[in-house]
């Protein structure tokens, strides 16, 4: 038997994954007699649908394509919104909602037993004429894996890097055409089917900062999870959930709020962290251009913070967002290390004055110039994004080896920044967090984490109340009552 260049394999040689071409996940969907559904596409063109229409076989797929771009026509079909915009989750979807409700309507169960519906949808702004504003949409699909089976939903927001809408149209095309494969053929592997978002596409081309999985097909995927996934594979810088684990939209949550942000590694969250908010919050509210009603607190874990020996620890992760949701904050996971980047970022959706919380520790690691090498300006580069901006920083005491308190006033930066600190410090930008309980100044993380991976007892009352019990009822942190036992015989 001859051998044939496939049937050949060599040492050394690694499995490469092989990935289908746009048309051919295209025409593989079109030539199964079952799936079946529609396409909305608004703001971008009929990007999507087009690879079908090309592809060949499409009127096995296709039962409807639209675009109502007139928004009287848009309003009429889908209703209006409360806020009139017309590129936003809730617009998305109704779209879909509405085209599923339709094909029930239209199409009998008796003729089509075995087909699997459909709904595809997006809303989208390309880049705009003076090309100040590159684009954003909302993209989704809502399907079903069996034919008697309750509809599955997948939701994404996008936006676009390009700087030409063609390329831009273009780019959503193959977005929508690896979502619909991806949730038709990788629905079991969720995480995978992120990644295949990006088969044909790059990173520089698109970023995907929001999505939700939900329907029965998704009932065990916490939405979390997949947030932590878009920055852990580059698809986004930073990524947000509410207290209900839900993940929201950074430009939503933030948009022209007043944001004091914690950072942390929150592995627990103690008494010093939550005493920290409290404080620092009030102070917050009592500055000048202050609106409460527009006041946000962010808690925020950096990427670096999640990692354990190189590798995202997922379970760890999911240990501190059970927490911190549970005690309803709002929780951002970024791939920012230095804080003037996490200022950047925020100053994209706000112009509002802006607070950081910190302990001594991590300000006296922002006065150290290793971190700001890779700047050409050097740490004056670093300061001037951080404190241009609205920004005050109210500072955590700490207490040193001696037991001596550790504030603004005494903390010691390197003798070249001493005049740099000084600066800040005279203008206001680094004030103390006052009321401080001095006896929290001895609880930390660290020895919080180690007694209850040894089922030492005492943790408990180092704990904002309640989060103990969290702890012991989901067994968070390695928490094993059996260990307590052991040790207790």
């Amino acid at each position: 038997m001859k051998l044939t260049e496939s049937d050949i394999t060599l040492k050394g040689d690694r499995i490469i994954e092989h990935v289908p071409s746009v048309k051919d996940k295209a025409l593989r969907i079109n030539l199964n007699e079952n799936i079946y559904g529609t396409f909305s596409e608004i703001g971008a063109g009929q990007e999507t649908v087009r690879h079908f229409f090309r592809s060949g076989g499409s009127s096995g797929t296709i039962a409807k394509a639209m675009s109502a771009y007139d928004k009287d026509f848009s309003d009429a079909i889908y209703g209006v919104e409360d806020d009139g915009r017309y590129v936003t989750e809730s617009r998305l979807k109704k779209m879909l909602g509405h085209e599923v409700r339709i094909i029930e309507q239209r199409l009998s169960r008796d003729k089509h037993p075995n087909k699997l519906f459909f709904s595809y949808a997006n809303t989208v702004a390309t880049i705009d004429f003076a090309k100040q504003f590159k684009g954003h949409g909302w993209v989704g699909l809502k399907y079903q894996v069996e034919p008697d089976e309750d509809y599955n939903e997948i939701i994404l927001h996008i936006r676009f890097k390009e700087t030409d809408a063609r390329l831009q149209q273009e780019t959503l095309g193959i977005l929508g055409v690896n979502l619909i494969y991806g949730a038709f053929y990788k629905y079991n592997e969720p995480k995978k089917l992120l990644r295949y978002l990006y088969d044909h596409l790059d990173k520089d081309q698109l970023e995907i900062d929001t999505i939700n999985f939900s329907g029965p097909r998704f009932a065990d995927v916490d939405n979390r999870l997949m947030s932590l996934q878009l920055v852990k594979n580059g698809m986004t810088d930073a990524v947000m959930f509410d207290p209900s684990g839900h993940n929201v939209l950074p430009a939503a949550v933030l948009y022209k709020k007043n944001i004091l942000a914690l950072r942390g590694s929150f592995r627990p969250v103690t008494k010093v962290n939550m005493d920290m908010y409290e404080k620092s919050y009030k102070m917050f509210l009592e500055e000048n251009k202050v609106d409460k009603d527009k006041a946000l607190v962010v808690f925020e874990i950096t990427l670096s913070n999640l990692r354990s020996e190189g590798e995202i620890d997922e379970r760890d992760f999911m240990d501190r967002a059970e927490l911190l949701c549970s005690l309803g904050q709002t929780v951002m996971i970024s791939n920012f290390q230095e804080y003037y980047k996490v200022v950047e970022y925020f100053s994209a959706y706000t112009k509002a004055r802006m607070g950081l919380a910190m302990g001594v520790s991590n300000l006296v690691d922002i006065f150290d110039e290793k971190y700001y090498r890779h700047l050409s300006g050097g740490i004056l580069e670093a300061f001037g994004k951080l404190f241009y901006r609205d920004l005050k920083v109210f500072l955590y005491p700490m207490k040193d080896e001696e037991g001596n308190v550790i504030d603004s006033e005494n903390l010691k930066v390197h003798p070249r920044m001493k005049e740099l600190y000084k600066f800040f410090k005279f203008n206001g930008k680094v004030v103390d967090i006052s009321d401080v309980n001095q006896e929290h100044l001895d609880i930390f993380s660290r020895e919080v984490l180690k007694m209850i991976s040894k089922g030492k007892t005492g943790w408990e009352a180092m704990l904002p109340a309640g989060i103990a019990d969290v702890i012991k009822e989901n067994h968070l942190f390695g928490y094993d009552p059996k260990k307590l036992v052991a040790q207790q015989e």
